[in-house]
């Protein structure tokens, strides 16, 4: 075996347990081989059911795509796949070359398992929806070769198994998730510094993403921004726009730990606070903390949003600039990309508020306070853990608003 390169690293025992899990539904749904295709979307989510079962994977465009047998070697496949892949992780020793043509060294390896007639699972394929993907993630090429080949064989979309597997975490996953937690409240700490009257947004920006690398953060992660005077929704990236006092700033911040992404919400005021969002951060830390004591296995996500409706009516005030405050559940999986289920004031599918929660299951919990009139809305996030006590906050920052120079 090559010398491999200091990474961090998932061990061989978490490797069989997935390995194990995965193959026992397999047999269930009489799927006799999984591929899951390259995609590098959404910051690599799309591409973490690949990284999730052969550990080969990491860096921004580094398409990768699997061969999952029931039985016999997993197969990686890759681009500039020798020189890279074996040094990295112990998983995956049969790594393929692609040089691109990613769909015919799947079919060449499938040829290989004897597919012809077999059925063929394939994740992403576009019946099932994912979180974030109801059109599928696998490209129209690839999968073409792959139907072209085999005229005789079954596809089928295969999304349901991984999803299922990564649901419920290892303890392995959730010290890897605590990891990426505390990076992120070390970025959080620069961008309070740096959040000063005179500072470009884009450099507040820039130093926030820099203690993300500095501490260990892989790249690309998810970090949408917006600075200004009571923004209500982030943009895709900072502005050029001059930070004033009374400014504030919200973003959504995940950093990457051997793939892995814990994410935090933590609204950032410029020196002085917005007395409005003072009083708004109470209501939502109420409902926060009823969400974690309820955050248990056998709750839906569906009874979750009507207790998150409840529970911001009970801490609303009667007077005062909260007054008549309501609250919005916002909830989704954490782990190796997009994981499952989720929740947001859109993304309300049936398939996904049925899903009943499990020990294990980790989730950024970020649930909104809203003024009557929808113009303030002050929301604070944590990534946590289900238990049969309730919730348990892997982050250890104080909730509340954050004000800069404080």
């Amino acid at each position: 075996m090559a010398e491999l390169y200091p990474y961090p690293r998932f061990s061989l025992a978490e490797r069989d347990r997935r390995w194990r899990a995965v193959r026992e539904l397999m047999r269930q749904q009489r799927i006799d081989v999984i591929v899951t295709p390259q995609n590098t979307g959404h910051s690599m989510d799309y591409q973490a059911n690949t990284r999730y079962l052969t550990h080969v994977g990491g860096g921004g465009d580094s398409d990768i795509a699997a061969v999952f047998p029931l039985e016999g070697e997993v197969t990686a496949i890759a681009t500039s796949a020798a020189p890279r892949w074996p040094t990295v992780q112990e998983w995956t020793t049969d790594i393929r070359e692609a040089r691109r043509n990613y769909g015919l060294v799947i079919v060449e390896r499938l040829k290989e398992l004897r597919a012809d007639r077999g059925r063929i699972g394939i994740t992403g394929l576009g019946e099932i929806e994912g979180t974030r993907t109801p059109e599928g993630t696998i490209l129209y090429g690839t999968w073409r070769q792959i139907r072209e080949a085999f005229p005789q064989a079954e596809l089928v979309d295969a999304t349901n198994i991984l999803t299922e597997v990564r649901y419920v975490k290892s303890q392995e996953e959730i010290e890897v998730l605590t990891r990426s937690m505390e990076i992120i409240e070390l970025a959080y700490q620069a961008e309070i510094k740096a959040a000063r009257p005179g500072k470009k947004d884009w450099e507040v920006w820039a130093a926030t993403q820099c203690a993300l690398m500095m501490n260990g953060s892989e790249m690309p992660v998810h970090c949408n921004w917006v600075s200004g005077k009571n923004p209500r929704r982030t943009l895709t990236r900072p502005s050029m726009r001059i930070l004033e006092k009374g400014d504030l700033i919200i973003n959504e911040i995940e950093s990457s730990w051997i793939g892995y992404r814990s994410q935090g919400v933590q609204p950032v005021f410029v020196e002085v606070a917005d007395p409005v969002h003072v009083e708004l951060i109470k209501v939502q830390r109420d409902v926060f903390n009823r969400l974690l004591e309820v955050l248990k296995p056998g709750v839906t996500v569906a009874e979750l949003a009507e207790l998150t409706q409840k529970a911001g009516a009970r801490a609303a005030p009667q007077s005062g600039p909260a007054a008549g405050a309501r609250a919005e559940l916002t909830m989704h999986g954490r782990g190796a990309g997009d994981d499952g289920p989720i929740i947001t004031s859109h993304a309300r599918s049936p398939r996904q508020l049925s899903v009943a929660l499990r020990e294990s299951m980790v989730f950024i919990l970020k649930p909104s306070a809203i003024t009557p009139d929808g113009s303030s809305i002050c929301t604070w996030g944590d990534t946590v853990v289900v238990t049969p006590h309730g919730g348990h906050r892997l982050g250890k920052r104080a909730h509340d608003l954050a004000v800069s120079g404080s």
